[in-house]
């Protein structure tokens, strides 16, 4: 029965990948790491399938676009606009503390710079006459290529399902379902609050670039509007690592780990002898665009000093030397960068802020987290992983060594929690992602 169900997913594959040969297809993403990233494994994937494969995004990908094989589009309309150079363009932003306001005048410049996306990638068409578009779930354009080209626009969700909800809080509060009706009427209001008040200024300025488009303005925020113009939004993950909604989309589609690309290295993978000597081992990260050690990595390591828990530190790059000549301690291994593939086989609890790829592997490696991250939608990753018990969510950017302390041995000491993500584990080995991602490629095509 097995070897009967291989063979036909086999002869299914290689008929997608024939029918996709030849078809012309546009990566268009914003030129952020958590945008870009998610989508290299898809890119590279469907470049081998025979898709003839080009991408649109900033310049300072175009060199990992090169290693991939994918031909690179750079934003010349719109402007180069990255997480690494926007204060220095909008210093005003800045200025900026309030967490509403800062949300307002990001949306509204990402409203903005939609135009010359759309610009941008109408002058790419008249040279390389792609089918369809597959964009970041956050690639502000979607509705105007579709209004615009009159071509199919497929959405992959990379981070929590940002669509408004009756059965959620309002989207990048972080906060868990309602679990009454007096708690479901706040939402309401708050959503009604943040359309209206908080956001408004934002919404009225898209509403307005949408209507010279000869689109109708919605009354909702941006990333709202987004998902609902996709013609098909793949999200990223699988029902039980999103809550339930009654009234979720129909263009939504859930498609397990889609990750990115890694290099396969020859060679010995990744390996230090003092994985033997303990029994418990912390892997930490924040990610590589996160700069402030102190928010989790020095909090981890100060919980754990010379303790009998190993600490395993991945920097990113950021201070590495400085924070070995700190924590000389025998208990700790930090580098700038180690494969989690290959280090998350041997870990028992994995510390990280709540970048979605880093949680999809630790999901993946059936790993239970300690999460602290609030901006960029990580107060939405970090509050799936408390709401479904996938481990513990500290509701801050800047945890106290004591609080990551205890939450790792508390995480160490339940049981549950590890049992709870090898289940969802389990889960998302049922889709196969990219292979998912080709079939709903082919019926927007057909």
């Amino acid at each position: 029965m097995m070897e009967q169900k291989i063979k036909q997913q086999t002869i299914k594959k290689q008929n997608n990948q024939q029918q996709l040969k030849g078809k012309r297809i546009l990566v268009a993403t914003i030129s952020a790491d958590g945008h870009f990233n998610p989508l290299t494994g898809l890119g590279k994937y469907l470049l081998e399938a025979g898709v003839e494969i080009r991408w649109y995004t900033s310049g300072i990908y175009r060199e990992r676009l090169e290693n991939l094989g994918i031909p690179h589009y750079p934003l010349v309309a719109a402007g180069e606009l990255h997480p690494l150079n926007i204060d220095e363009l909008h210093p005003q932003r800045k200025l900026i503390t309030d967490a509403g306001e800062k949300a307002n005048f990001d949306m509204t410049l990402l409203g903005e710079v939609s135009v010359g996306y759309l610009e941008d990638i109408i002058q790419i068409r008249k040279t390389f006459p792609f089918d369809l578009v597959i964009t970041d779930s956050m690639f502000p354009a979607i509705p105007l290529i579709k209004a615009k080209l009159k071509l199919p626009v497929l959405a992959i969700g990379i981070m929590p399902l940002a669509e408004q909800s009756v059965d959620t809080a309002p989207f990048g509060t972080g906060l868990y379902p309602p679990q009454n009706e007096e708690q479901a009427k706040a939402y309401a209001e708050m959503r009604d609050i943040f359309n209206n008040v908080v956001l408004k200024g934002s919404i009225e300025s898209f509403a307005e670039i949408m209507q010279r488009n000869g689109l109708t303005p919605s009354n909702v925020y941006m990333f709202d509007t987004l998902v609902r113009h996709a013609d098909l939004y793949l999200q990223i993950g699988s029902p039980s690592f999103e809550y339930k909604r009654s009234d979720l989309g129909t263009n939504i589609r859930f498609i397990g780990s889609l990750l990115p690309y890694t290099n396969p290295v020859k060679g010995k993978k990744w390996f230090d002898e003092k994985v033997k000597d303990y029994n418990d081992i912390v892997l930490v990260t924040q990610g590589t665009v996160e700069r402030d050690i102190d928010k989790i990595l020095v909090p981890t390591l100060e919980a754990f000093k010379n303790s009998n828990t190993l600490i395993v530190a991945t920097t990113g790059g950021w201070q590495t030397k400085a924070l070995q000549e700190r924590y000389p301690y025998e208990n700790m291994i930090i580098e700038d960068f180690i494969p989690f593939d290959d280090v998350m086989q041997y870990a028992t609890v994995f510390v990280t802020n709540g970048g979605y790829s880093g949680a999809l592997l630790g999901i993946k490696h059936k790993i239970p987290m300690v999460a602290a991250g609030v901006h960029e939608g990580k107060s939405e990753i970090c509050a799936r992983i408390g709401y479904f018990r996938y481990g513990i969510n500290l509701n801050t950017e800047t945890p106290t060594a004591d609080a990551i302390r205890d939450a790792v041995n508390t995480v160490i000491s339940d049981a549950s929690y590890m049992d709870n993500v090898a289940k969802l584990s389990d889960e998302m080995q049922h889709y196969d992602a990219k292979e998912l991602c080709v079939g709903y490629i082919l019926e927007l095509l057909n």
